[in-house]
């Protein structure tokens, strides 16, 4: 019987319809890499806001005061009385009644009282915005005490990525890729739907968490998919498929500054996974999979579909393909730590997991905390990103993977140490190391991907990729953490820790094999002669 590399090679190891099928399962990228960054500007600043003192609204109507007359009355006389404090995490502590006068209601209640004596009181939930449904600040006042639950929001999406490598990870190998795949989309666009329009935080949080579950389940299964009906020349295509991610990262701001409002552009970016469903039709099951399902037939019948689509004829006498003559068994953690080359493996690439995206997320999160053009400072880091595509692709079919990865996470942290240490007064190398960090980072993002795609055999492929991307989300739980608590000690401190994370990877990850052009281990057996 002919194994289905031979079978793989005779039908076309990448010929027209593995390229339709790649084009098609790389719009997943877009729309999640929009859902991974889409905190930046869901959760934009709400521009002015203040908080307003009970009655004042009636107040208001009862006197024809306009916004801005009722802030005169409010909030001016605060700034006036003690300059640090600017009327929007505090209020003076009265409440307007019918008795107080138009022209002059502090007089009513304070008398010719010296303004910096006025009692103030904390504000909680009356916040009054200049743009009241922009961003999620302004929809469920995450302001003055609530900023972190900004943070939470982010964190919770992280968390949703890791339920999702987990339990979708687990039920892509046991019931096969493309079921997953179109379940994984038809939850997203439900559960985005339902986060735009969310009554209250705690439904929005509970849906961005289920939403974050079934994306993860759309972007690791259409990865490993495009991965497995490639040959092992042609696995770069797991590298260009990352372009899309990127697509995503830069068409997001553009989505932003057209969308007024948060819900827009929550719709937006959700919407799109119901097209996906198409799919269903034109994207086959993963043949790889069948096979170590015993649905040998099922897969033969897929695979002269795809030699029939490139032009070419598999051989009459191909009646049945091998991958495993060993018995199918569902995955579990220990197959990925039962055997020493396995165990080594993956501990080395739940480490470059978590510290490629902790690093990732930290410096695009960065951007906010150095201020600037929001929209154009996204943009142009996420253009950055597209060489680094470029790179990979250049290098790692001569030079192999091990070594681009290794560089990649040393280059980062030397970037991020240099950035770190560099005066404010020469703005432009700062941002020129920054950009060089950024782009070092994303190469050994991407790189991750590959590698860990090919140091797996097919019967755990997409259980050991979900499970080890799992550390992946948590460093995105940890991120925004990370980087606000250090950054409010020091603005440069979360630079030195992700020097110290990215140079310790780059080192570890040199223990790895090397997987250029070796066809895709099959078995346990076969990791660990590589």
């Amino acid at each position: 019987m002919p194994s289905f590399d031979e079978v793989l090679k005779e039908a076309g190891e990448f010929g027209r319809f593995q390229k339709r099928v790649f084009f098609l399962l790389s719009q997943t990228g877009i729309t999640f890499s929009s859902l991974f960054a889409s905190v930046v500007f869901l959760g934009r600043a709400p521009g002015d806001f203040w908080c307003r003192i009970p009655g004042a609204a009636e107040l208001s109507e009862r006197c024809g005061w306009t916004l801005e007359d009722e802030r005169n009355f409010t909030v001016l006389p605060l700034h006036l009385g003690n300059e640090s404090v600017s009327g929007e995490c505090k209020r003076l502590d009265v409440t307007w009644d019918t008795s107080a006068s138009c022209a002059s209601p502090l007089a009513t209640h304070y008398g010719n009282h010296s303004t910096g004596s006025l009692p103030l009181a904390p504000c909680h939930d009356n916040w009054v915005y200049e743009q009241p449904h922009s961003s999620i600040v302004s929809e469920y006042d995450l302001v003055c005490g609530n900023t972190w639950m900004l943070d939470l929001s982010q964190a919770i999406l992280n968390l949703g990525f890791l339920a999702g490598a987990f339990i979708l990870g687990y039920a892509a190998d046991r019931y096969g890729r493309i079921p997953i795949y179109l379940l994984s989309c038809l939850g997203v666009g439900i559960c985005g739907i339902i986060v735009a329009f969310s009554p209250n935080f705690t439904v929005f949080l509970i849906f961005r968490f289920l939403q974050g579950m079934f994306g993860k389940g759309t972007w690791m299964t259409c990865y490993v998919i495009v991965t497995e009906i490639v040959g092992s020349d042609q696995r770069i295509v797991g590298i260009v498929i990352q372009m899309s991610f990127t697509l995503g990262i830069i068409i997001l701001p553009g989505i932003a500054y057209l969308i007024p409002t948060w819900q827009g552009i929550q719709l937006a970016i959700s919407l799109p996974n119901f097209l996906f469903l198409l799919y269903y039709w034109v994207v086959p099951e993963s043949p790889r999979w069948l096979l170590t399902r015993k649905k040998g037939e099922k897969a033969l019948k897929i695979m002269r579909n795809i030699a029939k689509h490139n032009g070419k004829f598999l051989s009459p006498h191909y009646s049945e393909i091998t991958i495993s003559n060993k018995e199918v068994s569902n995955p579990s953690f220990l197959d990925l730590v039962r055997t020493p080359q396995m165990r080594r493996n993956t501990l080395i690439l739940m480490y470059a997991w978590f510290t490629s995206a902790l690093i990732y997320q930290g410096l695009v999160m960065r951007l906010g905390i150095i201020g600037g053009n929001l929209y154009l400072d996204f943009f142009i880091s996420a253009v950055v990103e597209l060489p680094a595509a470029v790179l990979i692709i250049v290098t790692i079919d001569r030079v192999g993977r091990r070594l681009p990865f290794a560089m990649s996470n040393i280059v980062a942290s030397i970037a991020c140490l240099i950035t770190a240490f560099l005066p404010e007064d020469i703005p432009w190398l700062k941002t020129t190391v920054a950009t060089l960090g950024r782009l070092s980072i994303t190469i050994a993002f991407e790189v991750v991907y590959l590698v860990n795609s090919e140091l797996y055999p097919t019967t755990l492929r997409n259980f050991g990729v979900s499970l080890c991307s799992s550390l992946c989300d948590l460093g995105g739980i940890i991120a925004p953490f990370l980087l606000f608590r250090l950054a409010a000690i020091w603005l440069e401190l979360p630079l030195i820790i992700f020097s110290i994370l990215a140079a310790v990877c780059g080192l570890l990850v040199l223990l790895l094999p090397e997987t250029k052009k070796i066809s895709l281990p099959e078995t346990v057996e076969d990791v660990e002669r590589l």
